[in-house]
């Protein structure tokens, strides 16, 4: 299954973004991916380093240029906004590509990422601990983006009980969806731990036998949760 049909922007995220986005008109989208946030009534601009990626963009989106975040090639201020979606952690030198993303950005630079002082939620607290680990590790604090691109506003992105973007927390939920392998391909992390058989076989059993519902079970009332997920906005001076 391609990225692209299990990365499919949820309504209630694309919202979120749009609006931190504000005013912005022109916005260079980094680490673009199939392009699933960028916002259809502005005019935009998309950058991957991916190959693969940049093929599994859909006809009619964006003009795209590969290129890394760490190198724009763009001169300063060439965008009213930059925006980077859950990407960050994927790049080799976080703190060049905040950097660059601030330099083509008039206006301000919008981040969607996870936060690794989040406690994550049950997948990674109980089933798949490795994962919090190795996630703590990559994804750049809110202080580091803070020290890197200045004041720094940010809000929480709880995610939708129906999210049917196919990020780490979109299931929470839904914990069948896990165990599904083509599920799990649209989640980078999973390709990183050495202990997934163990974490499958414990969660199909505790679906099985009712104890992820004894534990869990209150989850199944809730329309929204936050798992870690957060919205950065940081105004150009």
């Amino acid at each position: 299954m391609k990225y692209s049909s299990l990365r499919l922007p949820d309504p209630f995220i694309e919202l979120k973004i749009l609006n931190a986005l504000g005013d912005a008109e022109t916005v260079l989208n980094v680490g673009a991916g199939a392009g699933s946030y960028e916002p259809r009534k502005k005019s935009v601009v998309a950058v991957d380093l991916s190959l693969n990626m940049i093929k599994q963009r859909p006809q009619g989106a964006a003009p795209v240029i590969q290129a890394s975040a760490e190198w724009l090639p763009f001169r300063d201020s060439s965008f009213d906004a930059a925006l980077a979606v859950l990407t960050l952690h994927h790049w080799e030198d976080t703190a060049s590509g905040l950097l660059e993303m601030a330099r083509v950005a008039r206006k301000r630079t919008v981040i969607v990422t996870w936060d690794p002082a989040s406690e994550g939620f049950w997948l990674v607290q109980k089933y798949f601990p490795e994962i919090l680990e190795i996630d703590r590790q990559i994804f750049p604090t809110m202080n580091v983006i803070r020290d890197i691109l200045g004041p720094l506003a940010v809000c929480d992105l709880p995610v939708p009980a129906n999210c049917i973007d196919g990020f780490l927390g979109a299931y929470w939920q839904r914990p069948h969806a896990y165990l599904n392998r083509a599920v799990r391909s649209g989640m980078s992390t999973f390709s990183k731990i050495r202990t997934l058989e163990k974490g499958l076989r414990l969660l199909r059993t505790d679906l099985e036998n009712g104890a992820w519902e004894k534990q869990f079970g209150d989850l199944l009332d809730k329309d929204f949760l936050d798992t870690g997920y957060r919205i950065l906005v940081a105004e150009t001076a």
